[in-house]
Formats: structure tokens, sequence, C-alpha cells
């Protein structure tokens, strides 16, 4: 069971790809969104996990086994961050064109754009 978090983050992403391409409703895509960012982070923190390390903020810890990388740690941080802003940007302008349109379903919203 050593690729579960690799079959976890592959379907995350894939059901997240799912629901942007084939969704009509704008917070639909956003969850889309979202979801395909959820398995991305946690593709990248597998990644950087060994068996039986040791986390790298210990100065003092015995040097006898492997450290986990704290590389991917560090991107993976930074990326639910960028992820959050953008997930609310997204959200914001979604609301805007729901209060422009009065409809989040983009077919509609392509036919009134005018």
């Amino acid at each position: 069971m050593h690729n579960m978090p690799y079959i976890a983050a592959g379907t995350l992403a894939i059901f997240g790809l799912y629901i942007i391409l084939f969704q009509r409703n704008l917070i639909k895509i956003a969850i889309g969104l979202s979801l395909l960012e959820i398995g991305v982070n946690l593709f990248l923190v597998s990644l950087g996990y060994r068996e039986g390390g040791q986390a790298p903020v210990y100065t003092m810890s015995p040097m006898t086994g492997e450290m986990v990388l704290p590389v991917p740690q560090a991107l993976t941080l930074t990326a639910i961050v960028i992820g959050f802003a953008t997930t609310a940007l997204l959200l914001a302008i979604i609301v805007g064109i729901y209060r422009h349109y009065g409809t989040l379903d983009i077919a509609e919203v392509r036919r009134l754009r005018g």
C-alpha cells in the first residue's frame, strides 16, 4: 500500500479535471479547480515522503536514518497559500458574474454577453 497516496492524488486530480471540463455551473468549476489543486498538493507531499524518515527540523536528532525531504513540503505550503488566494479571487469573480447576469451557467453567460 505504498502507492496509496499516489492513487489518491491521481483520483482527486482526475475528478477535479472532469468537473472543470464537463460542468456548466461556475461554482462547480471552482470546486473542481480546488480538487485539482488538492490532488497536486498531495502528490508533491507524497514525493518527499520516505519510510522511516525523520523530520529535518530537529537539529539534535541522530543521523541514523534518512531525512524526509523538506523542499516538497515548502512548495506545497506555498501552493496552498496561492491556491487559497486564487480560489478567493475566482469566487469574487463568480459573485460579480452572478450579480451582472443573474445566472451561473456558462452557456447562458456566453449567450447573454454582448
